[in-house]
């Protein structure tokens, strides 16, 4: 029998963690209370939507100190991110709770977790909603389910379809935890629309309670500057941070940008470090811990720290490039002011925006084609994944979040290494998709109006959320008719640094090293390309007219100055100097390859072999990487009787997924070439 809690003991274990945690003048928020109680003392369920700062976390660490006091089991939090945990575990123990995590990064201490889950000595268990896949944990935590004190899913957005960083992973918390009767839940974010707040809410049950306040930021100061390209907006970046005082996170959208924004803000004299999910967990740990020491001025960072990174004094959110919806961008400059009264939030809007917002709306959705094929092989036994992406011709990462849908919904199931159907029925769900796809338009063009400043800023994002109290703050851009930092545009001398370190920078092409599976002919290491260059990589504001001549099919004055520059910086790495100059052609001959060749040939003094030769029509770009790889063995060839000799600079037009150069530098190799340099002019994304 269960030890009741009385709502006095509730709000004393409020008031004990929030002067553990915020000193001894520190006072309950408005719903805290509430919600403790109705957890602890009725053992609800309850859904909190409240802004960033207002002391979400406080509420479950009191939750957990009633019930463990009261002899009641542990708490079980869902955080969607190893940054969020490891916060989550150092405010747990300021608390006066102790915590620990089970998580992909720590395999080693889960033996110990778990004895320590068995002994009870643990007052709260931190996991991913990843973890609820693997049917070996949910078997231990079967064990703890029928004793748990309080279940808390925090970001709790993430388990609707609607929320906008909704993941398939998440709704296994329905099936796994929420149906577990006498168990209180937690349900905690500050990026619900009214939408959201009702899927949620439902998916929790009838009977939860909702306690939702307004998600103004008073000590944020929002603002958009729309209309510079992208070197003025590194330069602004540049010129902004000897202003702005303080510690601060800028976001850019791609990983290769995060990277070289970096690069060049390090070269500005500024303390900038990069933060992408590319890093390893050590490395992301190490630059979390820095800026919370404010040993790093910005960090600069994919969505990849977002959620739940707590900075009390995190001065500045800066966007470069705009988030795909409003309610992103809310989550997002969340970061920025929890704990100080002034904080800056800018976005840099972006002319390649469209296009990102267009691939995140479409990423999630199951293809039903691909989704029959893969369902027709594992209906007749298991299957890799690399055994798919053969049998299917689709790419792996497709495949993989095609998994993810199908094993959430019952259709499949991990064994081991592979893959098995369960026999459950799949379909597609056509309208659900579509309703979702529609949002996300609308999701979109509220960001082109927040972008173009039309309105205060604060209430866009507040309207976007469906805040019961939506106001003008008075604080941003608009409001004031000024902005917020300096006069809204970079120096000349900040924008003539961004393009000369730009045109100075070095875009590495790394060769591939394996040959996919099930191409005969090719198996194992590949023996082919050494690390080579490109010119411009995506849409490359140092070098536009590269890449208008690429376009069409045309190499210029421009594409050789920009190959004799990357050239230059490129050839103090060289084991040894190029011997020979071959382009790579392409089902229109390769023109672009072959004029660009024969100019660095030309400026070299070195000779220009036109050896490979392409026949048939363009490979396609799509499908996995085995698929284009045996389209292309048809296609590229070396000349009947060629023999090369020495270190091969290969040229080419473009470059996606590598696989053309990849056949061409094999090619050349087994042809006599001793090394070979691939130099591309326009790398694509």
């Amino acid at each position: 029998m269960l030890s009741p809690i009385s709502q006095h003991d509730a709000e004393e274990a409020l008031r004990e963690v929030l002067v553990d945690m915020a000193g001894s003048s520190a006072t309950a928020r408005d719903g805290q209370a509430d919600a403790v109680v109705e957890l602890v003392t009725n053992r609800g369920r309850v859904l909190v939507v409240q802004a960033t700062g207002w002391g979400k976390s406080a509420v479950y660490w009191a939750a957990t100190r009633a019930n463990r006091a009261a002899g009641r089991g542990p708490t079980l939090v869902v955080s969607p991110l190893l940054a969020l945990m490891r916060d989550q575990i150092d405010a747990a123990a300021r608390a006066g709770v102790t915590a620990a995590t089970i998580n992909s990064t720590n395999h080693d201490d889960w033996d110990a977790v778990y004895e320590r889950m068995r002994a009870n000595t643990i007052d709260v268990i931190l996991i991913s909603p990843e973890r609820l896949a693997s049917p070996s944990f949910t078997a231990k935590l079967g064990e703890l389910t029928g004793r748990l004190g309080l279940v808390v899913i925090d970001e709790a957005h993430c388990i609707s379809d609607w929320g906008h960083d909704f993941r398939p992973d998440y709704q296994r918390i329905a099936t796994v935890l929420l149906n577990t009767p006498g168990v209180p839940v937690l349900a905690t974010t500050a990026t619900a629309n009214a939408r959201v707040t009702t899927d949620v809410a439902g998916q929790l049950g009838t009977d939860t309670r909702v306690i939702r306040g307004s998600l103004a930021r008073s000590s944020l100061r929002l603002d958009s500057l729309p209309g510079m390209n992208a070197i003025e907006r590194w330069a602004w970046v540049s010129g902004a941070l000897g202003q702005i005082p303080g510690s601060g996170i800028v976001y850019a959208l791609t990983v290769a940008e995060a990277e070289r924004l970096a690069g060049f803000l390090q070269s500005a004299g500024h303390d900038a470090v990069s933060y992408t999910g590319q890093h390893d967990a050590d490395t992301r740990a190490e630059v979390e811990r820095r800026l919370q020491a404010n040993d790093v001025k910005a960090v600069v960072a994919t969505s990849a720290l977002g959620m739940g990174y707590d900075k009390g004094d995190l001065a500045f959110c800066i966007h470069v490039g705009s988030p795909s919806s409003p309610v992103a961008m809310y989550q997002q400059v969340g970061r920025a002011g929890r704990a100080i009264d002034d904080a800056v939030a800018i976005l840099l809007p972006a002319e390649t925006d469209e296009r990102l917002w267009e691939y995140f709306a479409t990423v999630g959705i199951p293809d039903p084609a691909l989704a029959a094929q893969v369902l027709e092989q594992l209906a007749s036994g298991a299957a890799s994944l690399p055994s798919l992406e053969q049998s299917t011709g689709a790419r792996r990462g497709r495949i993989e979040a095609l998994l993810r849908v199908l094993s959430v919904d019952g259709a499949v199931v991990r064994r081991g290494q592979g893959w098995e159907a369960t026999g459950r029925p799949w379909t597609f769900d056509a309208a659900k998709y579509a309703t979702l796809r529609a949002g996300r338009e609308v999701e979109a063009e509220m960001m082109r109006t927040y972008a173009r400043k039309q309105a205060c800023l604060m209430q866009q994002l507040q309207l976007a959320l469906d805040d019961p109290e939506p106001a003008a703050c008075g604080r941003c851009g608009f409001c004031t008719g000024r902005p917020v930092v300096g006069d809204g545009t970079p120096a000349a001398e900040d924008v003539d640094a961004a393009r000369l370190w730009m045109r100075g920078s070095s875009n590495v092409v790394e060769p591939r090293k394996m040959w996919p599976s099930g191409v005969n002919g090719r198996k194992g290491r590949i023996t082919g390309a050494d690390q080579g260059r490109a010119i411009a990589f995506a849409d490359d504001p140092a070098w536009p007219e590269v890449i208008g001549e690429v376009a069409a099919g045309h190499a210029g004055e421009e594409s050789l100055a920009g190959a004799l520059r990357v050239l230059g910086q490129w050839r103090r790495e060289w084991p040894e100097r190029p011997t020979l100059v071959v382009p790579l052609p392409g089902p229109d001959g390769g023109r672009y390859a072959v004029e660009l060749a024969e100019a660095i040939g030309a400026a070299g003094k070195l000779p220009v072999a036109d050896v490979l030769e392409w026949s048939g029509r363009p490979a396609s770009s799509d499908g996995s990487s085995g698929a284009r790889l045996k389209q292309l063995i048809d296609r590229l060839t070396l000349g009947q009787g060629n023999h090369v000799d020495g270190v091969v600079l290969l040229v080419a037009g473009t470059y996606r997924s590598g696989w053309t150069a990849t056949l061409a530098a094999a090619l050349l190799r087994s042809a006599g070439a001793t090394r070979v340099l691939p130099l591309v002019a326009h790398q694509q994304p």
